[in-house]
């Protein structure tokens, strides 16, 4: 294999061993420090033109993941590699040649607009940080841009105020389209958004992959949206993947029983459809003291001795299919 195609096949991203901890305490009233372990090692590539889904319940680690990978938090160990480079340990400025290719679409749409710029200067503001075009190319860039996300382009100057949930979220993610990323990593990007105005979104992002060659980690709670724009899904469980397999196997074929649980909670489309609910008892431990061996066994209805003890590995159990459990 020459080295051209060695490169051709490898992953755009690739994450490996990745740990987020949070040390908290030890303050001026003498409390005693402890490690939140918000992300605790996990792996997962992404390839190009690709979308991960990363689904789990709140607190499971998923936006601390999607942060650490951009570089908005240091890892505190692992390897981030985007198209090759190992990014893990780089300053801020040796990483601003790679934030070009990493771009982000926040949850809430209102929060991450500037309120003090109109609508034309925050999407052309990436532009004019890296000097990449002049005042009046920008302003043509810019009204391509509001175009080509179903916005008009004579609504450049007005200001986040003016526009409804649907347009704030049509705007971030023209700010995001900016640099002409290749990975775009989306943290709950329609989770605010009214049912209707979320399948817009979603139909939008699934367009611009399609036009741009974009690769997502869509990050996100709602099985039902993960399912319609996702190639393959990662489910985090406390910090851990605990399984990782293609959309249509992962629905149609779950091995973890926290899997099963949350597919189970997915509102049935047909209302005369029955399902036997996975319930699960018991609270997420606290990431401050997670439990030995498996994390899920305190709430697992199948947890044996041994998975009390033993904490078990992401392992291939089928084509794609890998999952950590030592019941199957």
């Amino acid at each position: 294999m020459t080295a051209s195609m060695a490169q051709a096949a490898s992953p755009l991203l690739d994450v490996r061993g990745l740990v987020k901890h949070f040390v908290i305490g030890g303050g001026f009233l003498g409390k005693p420090k402890a490690t939140v372990r918000a992300v605790d090692g996990i792996d997962f590539s992404l390839n190009a033109g690709e979308t991960l889904g990363l689904v789990g319940e709140s607190g499971c680690g998923k936006s601390t993941a999607g942060k650490t990978i951009l570089r908005l938090l240091a890892p505190t160990s692992g390897t981030i590699h985007l198209r090759g480079a190992d990014i893990s340990g780089l300053s801020k400025a040796e990483m601003r040649p790679y934030r070009r290719d990493m771009q982000v679409i926040f949850q809430d749409p209102y929060s991450s607009l500037n309120p003090r710029m109109n609508a034309g200067e925050i999407v052309g503001e990436p532009m004019l940080n890296y000097g990449l075009a002049t005042a009046s190319e920008r302003r043509g860039k810019v009204a391509e841009l509001f175009q080509r996300v179903g916005l008009r382009a004579d609504s450049m100057v007005k200001y986040p105020h003016e526009f409804s949930g649907g347009q704030r979220q049509r705007l971030g993610i023209a700010r995001a389209l900016a640099l002409q990323p290749g990975l775009i990593i989306c943290d709950e990007p329609v989770s605010a958004l009214d049912v209707s105005v979320q399948a817009q979104i979603i139909n939008l992002l699934i367009d611009l992959q399609q036009s741009f060659g974009l690769s997502y980690l869509f990050i996100a709670h709602d099985l039902a949206v993960v399912q319609h724009i996702s190639q393959r899904v990662a489910v985090m469980y406390l910090g851990k993947i605990v399984e990782l397999a293609p959309t249509g196997e992962l629905f149609a074929n779950p091995l973890h029983p926290y899997t099963e649980a949350l597919l189970a909670a997915v509102p049935a489309a047909n209302p005369k459809e029955r399902r036997t609910r996975a319930l699960l008892t018991g609270d997420v431990p606290s990431p401050i003291s997670p439990p030995p061996g498996c994390r899920f066994h305190t709430r697992c209805p199948h947890a044996e001795a041994r998975c009390k003890l033993e904490e078990p590995a992401l392992k291939q159990t089928a084509a794609g299919h890998s999952v950590a459990c030592h019941l199957r």
